[in-house]
């Protein structure tokens, strides 16, 4: 049975999911059949052993008590929900730094994995008016810490789908804006990831009821997270992820090609930039 307290500093979810699998196997109870006192799926027990879902102090009770673990779980649920992000968005955060494969539409703003540190700090801003200037530099060094997953060359897979809105959305910001298409730019050229843009000839879409990603995993099944102004859900129910995997399929198939999308990107940037020098 698991005894000591888990060390937060040492990925507490992917532990607290580890010693999971480990006394699940131990009572002898498949997935499904440790889900079904708990009212949730298979799914969701093994997302909770893979670490791309949080687990709860509710669950963790109950766990305890199905599988006779001495208040383990509960003991170190705490440690493994600790996030830097917040609530709404937390679970889809730590869920995206272990995800291979990621799929986003971005209909606002620039999708948080791309974007720079000034372009993260005027969003921030504009969000947050009126808060210190200590609280934005944490928002954006969070942010920013997200994107250190696109430093491994192959994985995860990022494919995403921006709104020409966004790109042309600048205001006295036009440099700002136009360093971060720039990077973007750079990610494409490199093949580091890809990204179609969504012009505005598209007309009705697909995705105008909001932001959109799909998260696919190595040994878990995929999620989908959809979000709102400081409000998040994430889903793990197949067919409510198969819908939202013909939205954003919807969406692909209506957005410019891969090299159509870089050759926009890339002049939207020059024009603010010149608009700049001129």
């Amino acid at each position: 049975m698991p005894g000591k307290s888990l060390d937060p500093s040492s990925s507490p979810r992917a532990l607290l999911g580890a010693e999971l699998r480990v006394a699940r196997e131990r009572a002898g109870l498949s997935q499904a059949e440790l889900g079904e006192p708990l009212f949730v799926s298979g799914s969701f027990i093994g997302q909770l052993e893979a670490g791309t879902r949080r687990m709860h102090i509710d669950f963790a009770r109950q766990i305890d008590q199905i599988l006779n673990t001495g208040g383990f779980f509960e003991r170190n649920c705490g440690a493994a929900a600790k996030s830097r992000y917040p609530d709404h968005f937390a679970a889809a955060a730590e869920a995206e730094a272990l995800a291979t494969g990621i799929r986003e539409y971005a209909p606002l703003i620039i999708p948080g994995l791309l974007q720079t540190e000034r372009y993260a700090r005027e969003v921030f801003r504009a969000y947050q008016p009126t808060a210190p200037e200590a609280t934005i530099d944490e928002l954006v060094t969070n942010r920013l810490a997200r994107s250190a997953l696109l430093n491994d060359p192959t994985t995860p897979l990022l494919w995403c789908v921006i709104d020409e809105a966004v790109l042309r959305r600048a205001g006295d910001h036009k440099a700002v804006l136009a360093e971060n298409l720039r990077h973007i730019a750079t990610l494409i050229r490199s093949h580091r990831i890809i990204v179609q843009v969504l012009p505005f000839s598209a007309g009705v879409h697909a995705g105008l009821l909001g932001s959109l990603k799909l998260m696919s995993f190595e040994d878990a099944p995929p999620l989908a997270y959809v979000q709102g102004m400081g409000t998040g859900q994430l889903f793990d129910d197949p067919a409510t992820v198969a819908h939202h995997t013909l939205t954003y399929d919807l969406l692909t198939a209506n957005a410019l090609s891969p090299r159509e999308s870089l050759a926009m990107i890339e002049s939207v940037a020059e024009d603010f930039e010149d608009d700049q020098h001129s």
